[in-house]
């Protein structure tokens, strides 16, 4: 695991040129390393989701970005991603970690709770993420996080924590020097002004540059 703050790219909520956005996105990941990509699409049938990773996570694997699906499990496993996202509303941890085995990557909604938080680290999760940390365009946040929690966090406790909410090229250096291992941005890259491939480069300026 690197020192380095990394960047965990997550997708629109809904994709309706998926040609314009698969050219986007290997602007993007060619722009700078992203570490994975979470695929999350809401109010779309199953069917649809598994074909929107199926053309995403060829690009993905090119650029050493592991794929992760939010929320579903089954559909992970399914579409033969890296890991799963998980929410405190979803299939449980345990569950989830039988059900996609040793090597997949599981991460936990956690919030701005350190029991939570704890509960997951301790029951083996790949990473917990904390926010939202700023207003954020994709979804209305059930609570707000301090960058804080960040540093204790990382003072504390080995398991990597991905800091999500609101997070751009503009704000993204104080959560980067708050101790976040990950920073998940989603509208802060694809509504970028300058395009998704100048947000990425730009926040993997900022990654290098933590003290």
């Amino acid at each position: 695991m690197s020192d380095q703050c990394q960047i965990y790219l997550i997708t629109p909520p809904a994709i309706t040129d998926m040609s314009r956005f698969l050219s986007e996105l290997e602007e993007a990941l060619s722009a700078g390393p992203v570490a994975c990509l979470q695929i999350r699409l809401k109010n779309l049938e199953d069917s649809a989701i598994i074909q929107a990773a199926n053309a995403i996570s060829p690009i993905c694997r090119d650029h050493n970005t592991a794929v992760i699906i939010n929320d579903r499990p089954d559909l992970a496993k399914t579409c033969g991603a890296d890991g799963v996202h998980i929410g405190q509303d979803d299939m449980d941890y345990f569950s989830s970690r039988e059900l996609l085995g040793e090597d997949a990557i599981i991460g936990v909604t956690c919030h701005n709770s350190k029991e939570l938080a704890f509960e997951a680290a301790s029951a083996g999760a790949n990473y917990v993420a904390f926010g939202a940390f700023f207003e954020t365009e994709t979804k209305a946040p059930k609570t707000r996080a301090d960058k804080e929690i960040l540093t204790w966090w990382e003072q504390a406790i080995v398991t990597p924590c991905v800091a999500i909410g609101g997070i751009n090229p503009d704000n993204a250096k104080e959560i980067i020097q708050a101790g976040a291992d990950f920073i998940a941005v989603s509208s802060g890259v694809w509504n970028y002004p300058d395009g998704p491939a100048a947000a990425v480069k730009r926040l993997h300026q900022l990654c290098l540059e933590q003290d």
